[in-house]
């Protein structure tokens, strides 16, 4: 396993920026934010593409996963509240449309820095859309997404969250098996388990061999608050011992987007934390899934 930490944190600072300072940090990934304010709209011929494959080489990171969660760009006033619109789920299909043609570059823009996966959520239940409906259409948009997905070799990771079409595990296990897709799998947020009360060892067990990236934050109790490692209430030696015994072996990027004012900070005091806990399971016996 390795620590990545995502960009969504530095968000007062430019890309390339935020690159660097994840990587002098001493983390070995870097999740790349496709959103405002740095890779939207998800270009592979942007300007500040080669800025940022520069910053990955002089540090030695890799990209860990491409974010595509939110789209908040797309909106001329931004409130500070992230959006999930346009989504793959929405009624209307120039609206999808608009988020396809997004995801689609988030893949191109993967291939190009060398990211094996992207992430993305469902989108929400707008009124006059009603579950049943919203899935079917979130599964046409998903079925043209693994084809383009699976010509680049990219893998894309669907990220649940409470409140959206897809919120638990079980809702996605069953989504994965409609869209028989090999690329499609789980951008799995462990604080969203411990929010919705999940249990792991089961999640783990369904979603194991399709998890494409981790996203790791501390949670107090139930209360879905991006808190940094150790903060909270999670057992985290616990839960990378669980990983580490299915044999998952990408990235734990760490997501506190929660700490925009002092993000070097909240990096810092995460990776310390973190570091003795994933070195300390090394020795523990494995089930290989992968």
């Amino acid at each position: 396993m390795k620590l990545a930490f995502s960009t969504n944190a530095f968000t007062n600072m430019t890309l390339p920026e935020a690159v660097a300072a994840v990587g002098r940090l001493g983390y070995e990934g870097v999740e790349i934010l496709a959103d405002v304010p740095h890779a939207f709209p998800p270009r592979d011929d942007a300007p500040w593409v080669l800025d940022v494959k520069w910053q990955l080489e002089r540090y030695d990171i890799k990209v860990s996963n491409i974010n595509g969660n939110t789209a908040a760009g797309f909106f001329r006033d931004r409130t500070g509240e992230p959006t999930f619109e346009p989504s793959l789920c929405n009624a209307a299909q120039d609206v999808r449309r608009q988020r396809i043609n997004y995801t689609k570059g988030c893949i191109d823009l993967a291939n190009v820095l060398g990211a094996s996966n992207i992430s993305i959520t469902s989108g929400m239940c707008l009124p006059g859309n009603p579950p049943r409906q919203a899935l079917k259409f979130l599964r046409e948009s998903l079925e043209e997404l693994v084809d383009y997905a699976e010509q680049r070799e990219v893998n894309i990771g669907i990220e649940y969250e409470p409140g959206l079409l897809i919120e638990n595990g079980q809702e996605l296990f069953e989504l994965m098996q409609v869209v028989a897709s090999p690329r499609l799998g789980v951008n799995l947020d462990v604080g969203h388990v411990q929010v919705i009360g999940e249990d792991l060892d089961i999640l783990l067990k369904k979603l194991g061999p399709r998890i494409w990236n981790v996203h790791l934050e501390d949670i107090d109790r139930q209360k879905h608050y991006h808190l940094i490692p150790g903060e909270g209430t999670m057992d985290f030696h616990s839960i990378i011992g669980k990983l580490r015994h299915i044999g998952y072996d990408r990235y734990i990027t760490v997501e506190l987007y929660t700490y925009v004012n002092e993000p070097v900070n909240a990096a810092e005091r995460s990776i310390s934390f973190l570091r003795p806990l994933v070195k300390s399971t090394e020795g523990e016996i494995v089930n290989e899934v992968f």
